[in-house]
Order: C-alpha cells, then structure tokens, then sequence
C-alpha cells in the first residue's frame, strides 16, 4: 500500500536498479568515477574560483595603478581643483573621471551616461572602493580620493571586464575538459586494473567447474595470487577438503550398509526359497522364522548403529586430541583402577583427530577388553615417525583362530553364547572410523597371551 502511494519513488528505485552494473567490475568503477568526479568538481569550483579572484586582484591593481597616475595631473593645493594638462592626457583621459568634491571635472568622451551615474555615486561617497556594472559591458570601477591640499578631488577609473570574463570562461572550459578527460582514463584504468584483478576469481571459477569434490584432489592453492584471494584460495580448498570427505563418507557408508545387510538379506532370501521349496514339519517352519526374525533383527540393527554413527557425525572432522586425556576418561567408564594400566613412551605428541572420533575408535577396543580380561589390560601410547600407535592388550582367552578372519565384519561375533549382548558392530565401526582418520585399526596376530589392537592414526 505504501509502494502504490508513492509511483514516482517506486519509478526512480526501478530506474536506479536497472542503471546499477550487473558485475563486481562494473560496479567497481562505477564507485571509482563517481568518487573522481566529486573530486574533481570541487578542485574544478576552487580552481575557478580562485581564477577568478585573481584576475579581479589583477584588474584592481591596473585600476588603481591608472588612478594613481591621473592623480599626479590634479592640483589640490589651492581652494580650487585644478587639472594639470600633460603630454598623455589621451592615455590618462580614458575612462577617467576626475572630480572635486561631487562637481564633475572631467569625463571621458563618449562615456555610457549609466558608467558616468556610478562613477557619481563613487565620488559621493568619497572613499577608496571599486564596484562591478554590468549594463551592457561588464566594467570596474576604482574611487581614488587625492589628499594634500585644502580643495577636495577623486579620481575615478573603469576598467571593461570582458578580457578577464574571456580569460576565466577560457580556464573553466579548460578545467572542464581536463576533468572529462581524466575522468574517462580513471573510469578505463579502474575497469582494467579491477578486470586483471579479478582475472584469477574467473580463473578459480573455470577450475572449480571442472574439477570433481571426490575424484580430483587439485586444489586452489596460494601461490602467485594477492594475500586476499590467497585467503579465499584457502577457505575453498578446506571447504573442497570437507566436501571430499563427506562424499567420500557417504560412499563409503553407502557400501558398508549394502555390504553388512547382505549376508542376513542372504539368510532370510535362503529361509524362504528352502521353505516354499520342500514341505515343512510346524517345529521347522518356527525355526525359519526365527531365522527370519533374527536376521531381520540384526539388519536393523546395523541400519540403526551405522545411521546414528554417520547422524551424530562421526568422520574425519578437524581437530586434535591429547591421546592421555582421552584414555583416562574412557578408563573410568570401561574398567576398574586395578586392572587398567596406562603407559606411554616418551612425549606422546596430540593425535590429529577430534577428541569425540578418538573416543569412538578406542572405546569398542578398550570395552572389550576390559570385558574379556582376566586381571589386566594394558593402553600404551607411543609415536611414530608418521603419527601415534595405541595399543589395546589384555589377558583374557583371545580371539579363536578361525574366527580371526572375521573379526572386523560387520554382525559377525566369535561366542554368541558368551553372555554379553552386541551386535558384532564395534570393531567394524572402529576401523573404518579410524581409516576414514587416515589411520588403521588391525589384530596382532603375533601376540598369543591373550588379544592385542593396534591403532595407528595420525599425529595433531
């Protein structure tokens, strides 16, 4: 209602935005030649200004300079005026009046009657000033009074301004056309200059469309370009790195889920072709769906673990973590004082993951641990020339041999009969939590006294 008011404004906003530059260059220049103009239009006014002033000091000086030789012709000394006549009195006669007291003496030949009723006004008020007229000639007129003797005289000049007028409207269109000048070459060099600097963001933008988040690892980098784009250059590649690595997690979740769901998807595809295949006795047919049950159980199981892993957001997120911290904390929740020992080999550096994904990658480990052990679990920290290794060890009976090959699939647990619930999902989720660290998680084989991990991640 108060856009329909109001045409006019709602016109010249429309107006506005149609003549506003489309591009960053444009624009640019637009705010350049708007700002030199300004600029230029007060330099261009004070120039003048002072121009001017200058050639009224200049006409001023000839007028008092003429004045002040006619009054060397004016003999004051006696109770009249007098008139000294001279060889010049052509040169002196021009535009001269010459008066005692308010009694014309002498006039120019000729003289406009308007220029002879100012130079009367002059006399009258007896004082040294210059006026301006412009009737039909701009002129300028100098009162000068003569002094030394009893009798009274002034001496009048005119001086025709049309010269100086000349000279400054010279100077303005002067002034004028320099400012356009300089005006066109600001607005051609700022649209060059902002065009080669914004060359790279072009170049930047060709490159970003062609390259690929996940298959490509090229990146911006900062060599060869300003400090401004070499900070843009940066924040794209870590927003490039970013994106690389949530594709990445969601391919690599996307496989795991079709993975892990195939082999109970098998069992019940299995159940059903065996039971529509043959006929069943009611104790078989129970047993198949409680194979069906199970299966289907476990498959929501690992939908469920696997989608609230990627949900609360446990990838290879930046940060780092002080390993000790980490442990302790987690030893508290895991296993008793007495049966957790904690060491570390020299200066342990920080680990290059965030403390919650480090929290993620050992807890499975050191729970089951603390679980199977019978009187101790050791966590050793130590680095490595290319990160830090933890090792998770405790006592207990091991993993069975031929279950080894099948520790880190998902849904697969050496004893289902042990007492423990689970859904053979912590080890699974713990390697590839640490791989997508650009770390490793693995089974000692080596060791025989009960079980040993090794995680590997990088350092902070």
């Amino acid at each position: 209602m108060r856009e329909a008011n109001h045409p006019p404004r709602r016109a010249a906003r429309e107006l506005l935005r149609f003549l506003t530059p489309r591009t960053l260059r444009g624009r640019l220049s637009l705010v350049a030649l708007t700002t030199a103009a300004l600029l230029m239009a007060v330099l261009t006014l004070a120039f003048n200004a002072v121009a001017q002033q200058r050639l009224q000091h200049q006409a001023d000086d000839e007028l008092r300079t003429r004045a002040a030789a006619v009054a060397t012709t004016v003999d004051t000394t006696g109770t009249a005026v007098h008139v000294v006549e001279s060889s010049h009195d052509n040169l002196l006669d021009s535009n001269v009046w010459i008066y005692a007291g308010r009694h014309l003496l002498e006039a120019p030949p000729g003289t406009a009657s308007p220029l002879t009723h100012v130079a009367d006004r002059l006399a009258a008020r007896g004082d040294r000033l210059c006026v301006t007229t412009s009737s039909h000639k701009p002129f300028r007129l100098c009162a000068l009074p003569v002094a030394g003797g009893r009798a009274e005289a002034t001496v009048i000049t005119a001086l025709d301004l049309s010269p100086y007028r000349s000279s400054a409207d010279t100077l303005l269109l002067g002034s004028l056309a320099l400012d356009a000048v300089m005006l066109a070459s600001t607005y051609a060099l700022t649209r060059l200059a902002v065009g080669r600097a914004l060359r790279p963001v072009g170049a930047m933008t060709d490159q970003a469309a062609q390259w690929s988040a996940v298959a490509s690892a090229e990146r911006f980098g900062s060599k060869g370009h300003p400090a401004e784009l070499t900070r843009l250059g940066t924040s794209l590649d870590s927003l490039l790195d970013r994106i690389r690595t949530l594709l990445r997690h969601e391919q690599q979740l996307t496989g795991e889920l079709s993975h892990e769901l195939r082999t109970p998807l098998s069992r019940i595809i299995a159940e059903l072709d065996w039971w529509q295949g043959r006929p069943r006795t009611a104790d078989q047919t129970r047993a198949s769906h409680r194979v069906i049950t199970d299966a289907a159980v476990s498959m929501r199981t690992i939908c469920d673990t696997l989608l609230d892993d990627a949900r609360d957001g446990a990838t290879a997120t930046p940060g780092t973590a002080e390993p000790l911290i980490a442990l302790r904390q987690l030893a508290e929740l895991s296993c008793p004082p007495a049966h957790l020992t904690i060491t570390v080999d020299g200066s342990c550096p920080a680990v290059g993951v965030a403390p919650a994904l480090l929290e993620r990658i050992v807890s499975p480990l050191l729970a089951n641990a603390c679980r199977y052990a019978r009187t101790r679990v050791t966590v050793h920290v130590d680095g490595t020339s290319d990160g830090v290794r933890i090792d998770v060890t405790d006592d207990g009976p091991g993993v069975p041999p031929p279950f080894v090959p099948h520790l880190f699939e998902p849904g697969r647990r050496a004893d289902t009969a042990d007492g423990h619930t689970g859904a053979g999902l912590g080890l699974p989720l713990a390697r590839r939590l640490a791989r997508s660290a650009d770390g490793d998680l693995r089974f000692d084989h080596r060791h025989t006294a009960g079980a040993r991990f090794v995680v590997s991640l990088p350092a902070g």
